[in-house]
C-alpha cells in the first residue's frame, strides 16, 4: 500500500504490514502470525512471519497489546498507512455520488438546508458521524422586506450578497398600519442595502435613537423588532456546525468509558469555539486533512479520528469544511473519497 521508512524492510515485510493494518481497520483486533502465514500472498511459515513482525515492531510500526496476542499498528504505523491512501486518489462510486443529487439540482434549497442534506448523506454513506462547518461570515445584505402574515405576525426577510435568504417571524406591534411595513422596507433598503448585517443593526439603532425625520415612531419600533432577532446570533465570527449520524458512532463504541468520552466530544463540538478550532485546522492546511486520535486536541481522549476537507466559494476562498468522525479503525479508503466528493458537491452548489 505504501513504502515503509526503513530501507532494510523487504517487499514481503510491507505486505505483512498491510495485512495487519487492513485487518485492524476491518475488525479493530490484533492479528497473529498463524493467520498471516495462511494468507495466499505470503507463503511463509508462522516462525518466519513472527520474525518479520518483530522487525516491524522494532521499526516502531507495530506493537503487541498483550504478550500472547497478535500485532496492531502503532500510531506511527497507522499514520504511514493513511498517508499512503491519500496518494491513491480513490474516487466515489456512481451509486454513492447519486446521494448528493439534491445538491446538484438545487431545488430552491437554502444554504443551511443544503449543508444539512450534505451532512445527512455523508453520515448515511459512511455509517459514521458527519459534520459540516461554516463560518458565521458577516455578509452584506442586498434586500430587506417586512411581509404581513396571519395572526398578527410579520415575516422579516433578509437576502444576503451570496444569495442566502433568511426569515424571522416577529409579533406585529400594536397599532401598526400596513403602510408602516412598506415604509420600513423602503427605508432599510434605501439606507442600508449593501452593508454588512452587523453594521445595519448598529446603524439602525443609532437612527432610531436619533428619531430620523424619515422614521415615525411606529416604523422605528418595527425596524428595531425586525433586527433584534439577528443582533445576538450574528455577533460572533466563530464557525457554526451541523452534525448528523452521532448514533452511528455511539453504536460502534464497545466500552462504557469510551461512550462517555464520545458523548463529551459531541458536546464540545456543539460549542462554537471548538468548531472554530477545528475549522482553523483545515484552513491553515488548505486541503483534506486526517487527524488520527491524539493528533488533534478535540479527539485525543475519545479514540476517534476525523477526515476533514475544506469547501470553497465561487472566488475559491475556503469558507467551510465537511468531515467524518469515526473510530480510529474506520475504513479510511472508503471515507476519504466520500469526504472529498462531498466538499466538492457543496462548492458546486454554492457556486
Amino acid at each position: 500500500m505504501t513504502s515503509l521508512p526503513v530501507l532494510e524492510i523487504t517487499k514481503r515485510s510491507q505486505e505483512i504490514f498491510n495485512i495487519i493494518v487492513n485487518n485492524y481497520l476491518e475488525t479493530g483486533t490484533p492479528v497473529g502470525s498463524g493467520v498471516i502465514s495462511s494468507h495466499p500472498e505470503i507463503g511463509l511459515s508462522s516462525a518466519s512471519v513472527r520474525a518479520i513482525m518483530a522487525e516491524l515492531e522494532g521499526a516502531g510500526l507495530l506493537f503487541s497489546p498483550h504478550t500472547s496476542s497478535g500485532r496492531l499498528p502503532t500510531h506511527a504505523g497507522l499514520r504511514l498507512f493513511v498517508d499512503g491512501l491519500m496518494e491513491l486518489k480513490n474516487t466515489l462510486s456512481v451509486d454513492s455520488a447519486a446521494k448528493f443529487e439534491p445538491l446538484a439540482v438545487g431545488d430552491g434549497l437554502s444554504v443551511n438546508q443544503a449543508l444539512d442534506k450534505a451532512s445527512l448523506a455523508l453520515s448515511g454513506l459512511s455509517k459514521c458521524a458527519a459534520l459540516v462547518m461554516a463560518p458565521s461570515v458577516d455578509l452584506s445584505v442586498n434586500h430587506i422586506e417586512f411581509v404581513p402574515v396571519q395572526d398578527r405576525k410579520i415575516l422579516v426577510i433578509l437576502v444576503f450578497s451570496n444569495g442566502h435568504v433568511e426569515n424571522r417571524l416577529i409579533e406585529m406591534p400594536a397599532g401598526i398600519p400596513p403602510h408602516c411595513l412598506v415604509e420600513a422596507s423602503n427605508y432599510m433598503n434605501g439606507h442600508y442595502k449593501g452593508k454588512p448585517l452587523s453594521s445595519i443593526v448598529q446603524l439602525a439603532d443609532q437612527d432610531r435613537l436619533q428619531h430620523k425625520a424619515e422614521l415615525d415612531l411606529l416604523t422605528s419600533d418595527l425596524i428595531g423588532r425586525g433586527l433584534a432577532s439577528w443582533s445576538d446570533e450574528d455577533a460572533s465570527d466563530e464557525a457554526s456546525l451541523i452534525l448528523n449520524g452521532q448514533a452511528n458512532l455511539l453504536q460502534d463504541v464497545k466500552v462504557v468509558d469510551d461512550l462517555a468520552r464520545v458523548r463529551m466530544l459531541f458536546d464540545k463540538l456543539e460549542m462554537r469555539s471548538h468548531a472554530t478550532q477545528l475549522m482553523q485546522s483545515v484552513i491553515s492546511a488548505d486541503g483534506l486533512q486526517i487527524f488520527i486520535g491524539s493528533e488533534h486536541d478535540l479527539f485525543s481522549e475519545t479514540g476517534c479520528s476525523v477526515v476533514l476537507s475544506p469547501y470553497r466559494n465561487a472566488d475559491r476562498k475556503i469558507i467551510g469544511a465537511v468531515g467524518v468522525i469515526g473510530p480510529r479503525h474506520m475504513n479510511y479508503a472508503r471515507i476519504i473519497p466520500m469526504v472529498d466528493y462531498t466538499s466538492k458537491a457543496i462548492a458546486r452548489f454554492l457556486s
